[in-house]
């Protein structure tokens, strides 16, 4: 994990055997406040991206010490390259997907956002600025869309944190040309008119269509579904926008929005200081499936009870055996047999609010007719590495 803060510093932390996080580095990297530090893709090494209101963006890369005894085995930190190209604050860092290959974009308060590249994956000090596009407006975050599909030309949005209300479309979508061999504008959100201070795309595990999550005054969520192209048209793809949820559970701003790795759980965090995770059910309806505190610990719901938080994180097992047997509205939920700690098993049980007490066992269907059950596939877990999709669960509906 790496951290970033006004002290002018990146640090990062290992987690041990015994589960405590550890600093292993830390160095002051710029020359003022770092706003944000990401992570390239692990096949092309332990590689840092840094961004700061000096101005500037930096790349890191990690080189254990193998010069003498003294030093084998740490891990030392070295300056690649330092982007100087903006005027003004750099706002946002981040890597793009890896199919791409080595690309850094950077944005910045000038409304610039910047795309280099790295023609030489085993020399990061050489980095070329291939694209240079102006936003208008302040930038304050971007987020590449993650999909490879060949049906999906390469495409960021991007997020702006300026205070003026009267002006809409605080989020703008670019989309790469193949014919231009540029970025041209696709959408603009003008919907989003308050300021915009965090903006993610969904992992696209094969769907047609794109979804974005923003953090303003509340969490949006958005779907962009694209629409045909005509045959003669050589022009950016036009996308029909729907917001399919909007939540303002944190009364105050949002400051970060997160996707987990199957896009099936959406995290944010506010002012409030709480984090809040949004699922949707088969019915696409999104609802608050957990609460955590800043201490990491559950928040306790007005009845004293612990909310779903401590199911989703694996540290409570008292609600998953507590629903065995139980049905959920007309559903009725078998038996299952407690998620090991940590594992991914406790995020695909329902909310709480879902689930009613049960005292009998569920009537015999007639026949003809099919009871609803929930199936979940698992995959066994190597010994040697662990997959972050070893269990993934998928909902099966029968009418």
């Amino acid at each position: 994990m790496a951290t970033c803060s006004s002290d002018q510093s990146v640090k990062v932390w290992d987690k041990s055997e015994n589960g405590e996080w550890n600093c292993t580095a830390s160095w002051k990297t710029h020359c003022g406040s770092v706003w944000r530090v990401t992570w390239a893709h692990p096949e092309f090494g332990q590689v840092l991206a840094s961004c700061s209101f000096d101005r500037t963006a930096a790349v890191w890369e990690e080189i254990v010490g193998e010069s003498n005894d003294k030093q084998r085995g740490q891990s030392h930190w070295i300056k690649r390259t330092t982007l100087v190209d903006s005027r003004t604050s750099v706002t946002d860092v981040k890597f793009a997907p890896k199919h791409m290959g080595l690309m850094l974009t950077t944005c910045s308060a000038d409304g610039v956002v910047r795309i280099y590249e790295a023609p030489d994956v085993m020399n990061l000090s050489q980095w070329s600025l291939q694209h240079e596009i102006s936003c208008k407006l302040s930038c304050s975050c971007i987020s590449w869309n993650p999909s490879s599909s060949r049906a999906h030309p390469p495409m960021f949005a991007v997020g702006s944190d300026d205070n003026n209300v009267s002006y809409g479309g605080k989020v703008q979508i670019y989309e790469y040309n193949e014919n231009t061999r540029k970025y041209a504008k696709a959408e603009t959100l003008m919907t989003v008119t308050d300021a915009v201070h965090d903006i993610a795309f969904a992992p696209n595990l094969g769907r047609s269509f794109h979804v974005l999550a923003i953090a303003t005054k509340d969490v949006r969520i958005f779907k962009l579904v694209p629409l045909r192209k005509e045959s003669t048209s050589s022009g950016s793809t036009k996308f029909e926008v729907q917001i399919v949820a909007q939540f303002d559970n944190h009364n105050s701003q949002v400051w970060r929005v997160s996707w987990n790795i199957t896009s099936t759980l959406l995290a944010s965090s506010g002012d409030d200081g709480c984090v809040r995770l949004w699922k949707a059910n088969y019915m696409d309806n999104w609802k608050c499936t957990g609460i955590l505190k800043g201490d990491g610990s559950p928040l306790s719901g007005s009845s004293g009870q612990p909310t779903a938080m401590s199911t989703v994180m694996g540290s409570s097992l008292q609600s998953q055996s507590a629903i065995n047997g139980m049905s959920a509205g007309r559903y009725f939920f078998p038996a299952l047999d407690s998620p090991r700690i940590g594992s991914r098993c406790g995020q695909l049980l329902p909310p709480p609010s879902l689930i009613e007490n049960c005292d009998v066992e569920p009537q015999v269907q007639p026949q003809g007719q099919l009871q609803v059950y929930r199936v979940a596939f698992t995959r066994q877990k190597s010994h040697q590495t662990q997959s972050p999709l070893s269990n993934v669960g998928h909902e099966l509906y029968l009418s």
